[in-house]
């Protein structure tokens, strides 16, 4: 029997894992004991903190809905979701960078045609966005699954309505022949992520605060090239350089050019001012020619 103690109680656990048949989970789970392990020797953490870190952990699970991921949320706040996405995302120059995912994304949203008004009543000005999607060497990618989604002028997304009944400014659009894409939305507007759960508890104890900068979301596939997962983010947003999940990339900041009333790009007379945004995405090819 070993008499463990704080000096040896990091390499008596790794030494468990020498059985692992998953080298990779073995890599995995020896790392994070032992930077586990250092963390709590750093700063010589209590059994009150210990349990106080469970308690949290337990209320971020609490938290977790079909339609809220707090998890996601911690990851996002903490950094980890923009450093884990940096490092699986390296990419070309040239190509459209990619940021986080959010928790907001919902699989199988309605596929609508290019022009569609995907806002679908989203509260919101509307905004006419368009743009063309093409790979690395300059070449259109036709047919490529363009999924968008927003919050609305409240700063909520569809899914945080109870009851969620209706996709709203949300949808899965084609690119056509000649890669470009085009739809009516509504001008995406700051909103503070959701914080009257642990994870908003925790900023507030940090001092920071839990707002995102202006964005509209895309999810961008096509066979030959790496999914993209990007937001396009509007220029002069308060909250660039503060965002609450670490998302923004200069890349990614354009002009959403405001219009006063009158004749829109779908030539359609609009007795309302308007936005239009103009984005070219870039995808990265999976292999070389």
């Amino acid at each position: 029997m070993q008499n463990l103690d704080e000096t040896t109680i990091t390499q008596a656990v790794i030494a468990r894992h020498a059985n692992t048949a998953d080298q990779r989970l073995k890599t995995v789970m020896t790392c994070l004991v032992r930077h586990l392990h250092c963390f709590a020797r750093e700063v010589d953490l209590t059994e009150v903190e210990w349990a106080a870190g469970l308690e949290f952990l337990t209320a971020v699970g609490h938290a977790c809905s079909p339609t809220r991921q707090e998890f996601i949320l911690l990851s996002d706040t903490l950094g980890l979701s923009t450093l884990v996405a940096a490092q699986n995302h390296r990419k070309p120059v040239g190509c459209t960078e990619a940021t986080v995912f959010g928790p907001f994304h919902v699989e199988g949203a309605p596929e609508r045609a290019l022009g569609t008004d995907v806002a679908n009543g989203a509260e919101g000005e509307p905004c006419f966005v368009r743009g063309s999607i093409r790979g690395l060497a300059g070449e259109p990618v036709a047919g490529a699954v363009i999924e968008i989604w927003q919050a609305d002028a409240r700063g909520l997304y569809d899914v945080q309505y109870e009851p969620f009944d209706e996709h709203r400014a949300r949808a899965t659009l084609r690119s056509a022949a000649d890669g470009g894409y085009h739809f009516l939305s509504i001008v995406a507007t700051p909103y503070p992520i959701p914080h009257d759960g642990p994870v908003g508890q925790l900023l507030d104890a940090l001092g920071r605060h839990p707002w995102r900068p202006a964005h509209l979301h895309f999810r961008i596939s096509a066979p030959g090239y790496e999914t993209l997962v990007t937001h396009v983010f509007r220029a002069g947003d308060p909250y660039l350089d503060s965002d609450a999940v670490f998302g923004v990339r200069s890349s990614l900041v354009v002009d959403w050019v405001r219009h006063e009333a009158g004749l829109a790009p779908n030539g359609q007379l609009l007795d309302i001012p308007f936005s239009t945004l103009d984005f070219d995405f870039v995808l990265n090819p999976t292999h070389q020619g």
